[in-house]
């Protein structure tokens, strides 16, 4: 089993809104494993309000936001219901073992199980296995690195009422980044990159080879809209630039920095091409 089917499984299955530094140590973890002779891969990250409400409707009667979700034919999985886990945050993932061959996943908790686990913990996670009532075995997560209620998350809901009325996205204001949020601040870039260079780029939120193609570098000294889209984005992955502002600042940089050596890209205190395709692609 080589190890990059590993990684590379593992990335597709934790999905687009990982929050960095939760991605970076579930793949050292699956790294420091497989120098031990243990297979492990990502079955789940990020999970949407919807996918959580479909798991949490397992073995219960629930409906969430108008629609039904009730499956009494399987059995309980969670006890926590939309916007009370942590994968809605991309702080959180769940794992499993692989045989040798790649082609079976082993979900037993033995020695193995629990080595995995203690490498986790040892990059900072927080293993569902030493719950003291409902016990999670796959379940690792970073809770210290995001605020809890969307009362906390008051930055959040901010930008998020910032791009609705900058942008006219429509955004559901409810102080948590998902996929959609990242698609309004993704429409908001392409939208200044539209008045300030003339890119004539479609409006449509997605990351595409002619958005990629047309993003331009700043830097410290910049001062413009685009530098408060970097800032909102690097505040959504939990790395905060102070105010924003729209000025690129000391606080920008050192967040920018922060986030480029957590995701393992190019470290030069620049919003290039590199680090906005980390961002939201």
């Amino acid at each position: 089993m080589a190890l990059k089917t590993l990684l590379d499984r593992s990335v597709k299955k934790m999905g687009k809104a990982m929050n960095p530094v939760v991605r970076a140590s579930a793949l050292e973890m699956i790294e420091r494993a497989y120098s031990e002779g243990i297979n492990v891969q990502i079955s789940a990250g990020h999970r949407s309000l919807e996918e959580q409400a479909a798991l949490y409707g397992q073995g219960r009667v629930y409906s969430y936001n108008g629609k039904n979700y009730s499956n009494l034919a399987k059995p309980v999985v969670t006890n926590a219901k939309p916007g009370q886990s942590y994968h809605n945050f991309g702080l959180a993932i769940d794992f499993f073992i692989v045989s040798d061959d790649g082609r079976n996943a082993i979900w037993t908790v033995n020695s193995r199980w629990k080595r995995v686990a203690a490498i986790g913990k040892d990059l900072g996670f927080k293993w569902g296995g030493d719950w003291s009532g409902f016990k999670d075995y796959p379940h690792l997560e970073m809770p210290h690195l995001t605020p809890k209620t969307n009362k906390e998350n008051s930055q959040i809901i901010s930008i998020q009422k910032t791009v609705n009325s900058r942008y006219k996205t429509n955004l559901a204001v409810d102080g948590m980044y998902g996929p959609k949020t990242r698609s309004a601040l993704i429409k908001g870039l392409q939208t200044e990159l539209n008045k300030q260079f003339d890119t004539k780029l479609a409006v449509d939120g997605k990351w595409g080879p002619k958005t990629k193609a047309a993003i331009v570098t700043i830097k410290k000294g910049a001062s413009c809209k685009i530098t408060w889209i970097l800032q909102a984005a690097l505040y959504m992955e939990g790395f905060n630039p102070g105010p924003l502002d729209s000025r690129f600042g000391n606080k920008t940089e050192t967040a920018l920095l922060n986030y480029q050596k957590a995701s393992k890209i190019t470290a030069n205190k620049q919003a290039s091409k590199e680090t906005w395709n980390q961002l939201f692609a």
